[in-house]
């Protein structure tokens, strides 16, 4: 958290995402411009990170505001916070696209006046995400870590590898790496706090 922001401030945008989610759910299609504007650089860091290439991540991304435009409603703010619901629809989408192994043109769109909502004019998504403070704060978190806990989290949550691969790579029981990855979350999800 930088030394501008307030826990307050960190409330008020979650409040604001939380709403706009609401009305999104309603078929507001500004609503779902304002989910994009707000949410557009971290969900494209997720997917360029894991498809490895930003024509795809692009794609990937465009499926993610499909996704989130036809699941508003199962979004329940009792049960997660919205950038991880989005973020893990973002993260499942973009491994969905990798292991299918093939670029694919977009077999769901939205209703035409919704995507023109979701248009972006403002600066590419990839260089926002840098200067994200909740990407700073998840790094700061993420370097308290053990290193081969770290590395495991980073490629099974930004690269896509599974808890298989990891174990495979590590050598460790299939368990073993679970059990890694799951004490690793629950320091971070210490460290993240509840913003």
């Amino acid at each position: 958290m930088s030394a501008t922001q307030s826990p307050s401030d960190a409330e008020d945008r979650r409040a604001e995402l939380v709403s706009a989610l609401r009305n999104v759910a309603k078929g507001e299609a500004e609503a779902l411009r304002a989910v994009y504007d707000m949410t557009s650089a971290k969900l494209f860091g997720i997917c360029l990170r894991i498809c490895g290439e930003r024509a795809s991540a692009e794609d990937v991304l465009q499926t993610v505001y499909v996704k989130v435009w036809e699941r508003a409603g199962r979004f329940d703010a009792t049960r997660a916070s919205p950038i991880t619901w989005l973020a893990t629809i973002a993260r499942n989408s973009s491994i969905d696209w990798r292991r299918s192994g093939a670029t694919r043109a977009l077999r769901d769109t939205l209703p035409e006046r919704a995507a023109f909502a979701v248009a972006d004019d403002g600066p590419r998504a990839d260089q926002l995400l840098m200067a994200t403070e909740d990407g700073e704060r998840l790094d700061r978190c993420l370097d308290e870590l053990e290193d081969r806990t770290r590395s495991c989290i980073r490629s099974a949550f930004f690269d896509g590898s599974t808890y298989a691969e990891l174990a495979e790579r590590e050598n460790v029981p299939l368990g073993t790496m679970k059990s890694w990855i799951r004490r690793g979350l629950l320091r971070l999800k210490d460290c993240l706090g509840d913003g």
